[in-house]
């Protein structure tokens, strides 16, 4: 978009991780597998579950609440608060007007904003156009699912892949020091959304009892497929984000991809020509959390010490939709 002094920068993040996890040897046995056969063709050692009881909202807010403390702001200083899920508390209302009255910010504009994996992404872009805009000074992006309950339990591949769990940024003002979202790609593909879906429970297909028996409600995906467009559009959209920003190759210093798959991740390196050092993953700890999932790994890699303030740090996803999107940030 440009290669110019960024608009609007990150200035804290967090995350949210239910307490229990669930090892590969406990979910080999329900659904009929091994772990070596898990971490072979998932890439997933363990995953985090949500309590019975616990919701979205809950992990949105602990994860929000986190960002808050690291950017030294209170809930009082959001003008806007985007929450991305495809697994919300409920149709409706918005799980971020939930989240947003569990931190107390009276009248912030709040909604929700469904672009599966994508969808944190998505939501950065629209913070920081807010933000150049004027409209907007302090923004909470908070990208957040419970896919544990959206996946068919007997499934091997969705059910040991999906996670729960949520991470935050909040997004203000930029300086003049350089730091801030440097560029923003996204796209989409409506003509591929069978690859990777939930087709019932919608005006589409209302539940019945026939589309229960069929888990028609459950997460359906064509992993192949949808393997191939992943690396494809990853590739294409991180060298437009990295163009845009202005910058080469060399000068950047962290890649942050969806956690999806670990081949995905590997066909992408060898493709940029990137060192697969660079790449920050977590997928073998906390599996695919969705939206929650890039913003999840840039906390952890945030707090350890790995992503330090001035470092250039692509963010990529692809979720549902198909979408896709990209982000040249520097921390």
């Amino acid at each position: 978009m440009r290669a110019s002094l960024p608009r609007a920068r990150i200035l804290g993040t967090g995350r949210y991780l239910p307490a229990r996890v669930v090892t590969n040897d406990e979910l080999a046995a329900r659904v009929g597998t091994s772990d070596a056969w898990l971490k072979e063709h998932v890439g997933v050692e363990r995953r985090h579950v949500a309590a019975e009881g616990e919701t979205t909202s809950d992990m949105a807010t602990a994860a929000a609440r986190a960002a808050l403390d690291a950017a030294r702001l209170s809930p009082a200083d959001l003008d806007l608060i985007i929450v991305a899920t495809v697994s919300g508390d409920s149709p409706m209302p918005a799980t971020a007007a939930t989240v947003q009255q569990k931190l107390g910010t009276e009248l912030v504009p709040s909604f929700d904003l469904a672009a599966s994996h994508a969808g944190f992404l998505y939501g950065l872009a629209v913070a920081e156009q807010s933000i150049a805009s004027g409209a907007t000074r302090t923004a909470l992006v908070v990208g957040a699912d419970m896919l544990s309950r959206r996946v068919d339990p007997e499934d091997r591949t969705t059910a040991a892949l999906f996670g729960d769990g949520a991470g935050a940024v909040v997004v203000g003002v930029a300086g003049d020091d350089g730091r801030g979202i440097l560029s923003m790609r996204l796209g989409a593909d409506g003509a591929m959304a069978s690859l990777l879906s939930i087709p019932g429970g919608g005006t589409g297909e209302p539940m019945t009892p026939e589309r229960l028996a069929a888990k028609r409600n459950k997460i359906q995906m064509d992993g192949p497929d949808l393997f191939q467009v992943s690396v494809k559009k990853l590739q294409v959209t991180s060298m437009e984000a990295l163009k845009a920003a202005g910058l080469l190759s060399d000068k950047l210093d962290w890649v942050i991809p969806q956690q999806a798959n670990r081949r995905i991740v590997d066909k992408i390196a060898a493709r940029l020509g990137y060192s697969r050092e660079k790449f920050i993953e977590n997928l073998a700890d906390v599996g695919n959390t969705g939206a929650g999932s890039i913003p999840i790994a840039l906390d952890e890699a945030v707090r350890d010490g790995r992503v330090k303030p001035g470092q250039n740090v692509l963010l990529c996803a692809l979720g549902a939709g198909v979408t896709w999107a990209a982000s040249m940030v520097r921390m």
